[in-house]
Protein backbone atom coordinates (compact mmCIF):
# COMPACT_ATOMS: atom_id res chain seq x y z
CA UNK A 1 0.00 0.00 0.00
CA UNK A 2 1.15 3.49 -1.04
CA UNK A 3 0.64 7.32 0.52
CA UNK A 4 1.00 10.34 -1.09
CA UNK A 5 3.70 12.91 -0.29
CA UNK A 6 1.97 16.40 0.46
CA UNK A 7 5.04 17.96 -0.53
CA UNK A 8 6.01 16.60 -3.81
CA UNK A 9 3.06 14.42 -4.46
CA UNK A 10 4.98 11.28 -5.44
CA UNK A 11 3.51 8.19 -3.96
CA UNK A 12 5.52 6.31 -1.96
CA UNK A 13 5.68 3.07 1.01
CA UNK A 14 3.15 3.58 3.59
CA UNK A 15 5.57 2.99 5.99
CA UNK A 16 8.23 5.22 4.83
CA UNK A 17 8.77 8.17 7.40
CA UNK A 18 10.98 10.26 5.07
CA UNK A 19 10.15 11.26 1.16
CA UNK A 20 12.75 9.63 -0.62
CA UNK A 21 11.99 12.35 -3.48
CA UNK A 22 11.90 15.43 -1.59
CA UNK A 23 12.86 14.89 2.06
CA UNK A 24 9.60 15.83 3.40
CA UNK A 25 9.70 14.19 7.03
CA UNK A 26 5.70 12.87 7.66
CA UNK A 27 5.11 14.36 11.44
CA UNK A 28 4.74 11.09 14.01
CA UNK A 29 1.95 10.17 15.76
CA UNK A 30 1.81 11.75 19.21
CA UNK A 31 1.05 9.26 21.71
CA UNK A 32 0.75 12.06 24.79
CA UNK A 33 -2.01 13.92 23.04
CA UNK A 34 -3.86 10.41 22.70
CA UNK A 35 -3.52 10.11 26.89
CA UNK A 36 -4.75 13.98 27.08
CA UNK A 37 -7.88 13.47 26.06
CA UNK A 38 -8.23 10.00 27.51
CA UNK A 39 -7.82 11.51 30.65
CA UNK A 40 -10.23 14.06 29.69
CA UNK A 41 -12.90 11.92 29.20
CA UNK A 42 -12.36 9.33 31.89
CA UNK A 43 -12.56 12.55 34.26
CA UNK A 44 -15.69 13.79 33.19
CA UNK A 45 -17.32 10.41 33.02
CA UNK A 46 -16.16 9.83 36.53
CA UNK A 47 -17.68 13.15 37.30
CA UNK A 48 -20.95 11.91 35.59
CA UNK A 49 -21.12 8.59 38.13
CA UNK A 50 -20.60 10.64 41.03
CA UNK A 51 -23.01 13.08 40.17
CA UNK A 52 -25.83 10.71 39.41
Amino acid sequence: MKKECPSCAMMIEKDAQICPICQYEFPRRSYQNNLKWIAILLAILFLLVILL
